[in-house]
């Protein structure tokens, strides 16, 4: 009888502590499943083109170490090669849904990216950060349009004209050139017939010939500078507008260089290649920063001036942004965390230290850790100086054929076509295409 009543009990109790220890057991196991997502590693994927490895090396030691104070986040560094291998793999990635977290290339592929819907917009995260007022003012115009804020600077740059003093002063030029009309006369000065065949064996300056972006990218400051621009309109309804007396006016004076046997033409699309300014048969080339190691390796005397102006001061803003790819909201945060990291203080001068690329950020600029790599670089000065009046290229998403059409006038100039004529066919050419493009569009 005793047992009889004591067993439901007994039953009951047993039910009580079994199911106690089932919810302890599932507490556990859920918050040992906790654990394991609070730790879990994030791999990003960062596509770049860094060029030249030694650059790249740099890069990989500042993401070896925001590896190491991240964790929870990896950044993978991947080279896909150079500007003309990259946007086929870069439309590839994005059409079979498999892009990289994060991708460094030139800005002015933004349009093309945003028209894709591949990117994510950053304004909500930048006008939250501080380091949006540590950023050069004048490369906001390579990340804005429409209204969005499509990528960061990660590195950037300028060109100048970088000249041998010795040649200067053999020539008797005392003062470096401050407007076109003294360059040209410079380059006179600085060409040379040494051995009395007629035919000049060193020029004053190297134009760089092809239809390709370096030839657009060193012409350009000379169009800025005549006041010409390469959209006309308003920020709303601009549009591509390359035939304007800016661009007519630095046409003429390439061609004149050329007229008077004063500039030599670079190999095709080679304009970069400083081979002919280091062994003296040219006393002038423009290009940029990223050039100092060479030039320091061949111990020759070399100084840089800023591009002679017309109207007003000008330069090209080069260097690459990073992109914020549409991947999932986890990673799309966790890839903001980089981003805060690759424009902060610490990183910008490391990187331009390492590289010769000028620091994105004001505060690196203004370090001393850099202003004691500048007083032993002094050239760099004029890049730094030419941020404040350097302008970006367009970032629409026709900037591709804008260049091309543009290219192809600056070709055909120097090949001997009057440069009139030359502009209003790549106009016409251009126009043409864009009306083409607008209609299948609307279709």
């Amino acid at each position: 009888m005793i047992l009889s009543q004591l067993f439901p009990a007994f039953k009951t109790q047993i039910k009580r502590i079994a199911c106690i220890l089932l919810t302890l057991n599932f507490l556990i196991l859920s918050g040992c499943k906790n654990a394991r997502t609070n730790t879990e590693q994030i791999k990003l994927t960062l596509w770049h083109g860094i060029n030249p490895p030694p650059n790249r090396d740099v890069f990989k030691t500042l993401t070896d170490k925001f590896n190491k104070t991240h964790p929870n986040i990896q950044i993978e560094p991947i080279y896909i090669g150079q500007p003309d291998q990259q946007l086929p793999k870069i439309l590839t990635a994005i059409v079979g849904s498999a892009p990289p977290d994060l991708l460094w290339n030139v800005p002015t592929i933004a349009g093309k990216l945003a028209e894709l819907n591949a990117i994510q917009p950053l304004e909500n995260w930048l006008d939250k950060s501080p380091r949006k007022a540590e950023i050069y003012q004048s490369l906001f115009e390579s990340m804005e349009l429409g209204g969005h804020t499509w990528s960061i600077p990660l590195a950037t740059n300028n060109a100048a004209v970088f000249y041998r003093p010795s040649l200067f002063k053999a020539a008797g030029i005392k003062q470096v050139p401050q407007n076109w009309e003294e360059f040209k006369q410079a380059a006179r000065s600085l060409t040379r017939d040494t051995n009395g065949d007629c035919h000049p064996d060193r020029h004053g300056l190297v134009l760089s010939l092809g239809k390709g972006e370096w030839t657009v990218f060193t012409w350009l400051p000379f169009m800025f500078s005549a006041g010409g621009e390469l959209l006309a309109g308003t920020p709303q309804t601009a549009v591509p507008q390359i035939d304007n007396p800016g661009s007519l006016a630095a046409l003429e004076l390439w061609s004149d260089l050329l007229k008077e046997c004063s500039a030599i033409l670079s190999a095709p699309e080679r304009g970069y290649e400083l081979d002919n300014f280091i062994v003296g048969k040219v006393a002038m080339q423009i290009t940029g920063p990223w050039t100092l190691a060479q030039l320091q390796q061949s111990a020759i005397d070399y100084a840089v001036m800023p591009v002679p102006a017309l109207k007003r001061p000008a330069a090209v803003v080069g260097g690459e942004n990073i992109f914020l790819m549409k991947t999932s909201p986890e990673r799309e945060k966790a890839a903001l965390e980089f981003l805060e990291y690759a424009i902060g203080e610490e990183f910008q001068t490391a990187w331009a230290i390492g590289t010769g690329y000028l620091p994105i950020n004001l505060k690196s600029r203004q370090s001393q850790n850099y202003r004691n790599f500048v007083e032993k670089n002094p050239v760099l000065r004029v890049f730094l100086e030419q941020m404040n009046s350097a302008r970006s290229r367009p970032i629409i998403s026709g900037y591709s054929r804008v260049s091309e059409n543009l290219g192809r006038a600056i070709e055909a100039t120097l090949l001997g076509r009057d440069p009139q004529d030359a502009l209003k066919e790549a106009q016409q050419r251009l126009t043409l295409t864009l009306d083409i493009g607008k209609k299948v569009i609307d279709n």
